[in-house]
């Protein structure tokens, strides 16, 4: 079986976050998709993708919105 290609592969909510992982556009695309257009990696967030647990990108963009909640609006 051929590894997955984080630089072109389909990404969706279930794609396995593998060890031969990488931050490419491709993923930036997913996370913005999922996060919003204020999605940035952060040094804590890279660490939790890749502490080899196994999780899915729907976990990853999950655990960016818990770290990350939008903005209450003022009232």
């Amino acid at each position: 079986m051929e590894p997955f290609s984080w630089h072109s592969g389909p990404i969706t909510r279930a794609t396995p976050i593998t060890p031969a992982y990488r931050n490419s556009r491709n993923v930036r695309r997913f996370f913005r998709a999922q996060c919003g257009d204020s999605f940035k990696f952060d040094r804590s967030f890279i660490g939790w993708l890749i502490d080899g647990t196994a999780k899915t990108m729907g976990d990853a963009a999950g655990e960016w919105l818990r770290r990350h909640p939008p903005a209450t609006p003022p009232r």
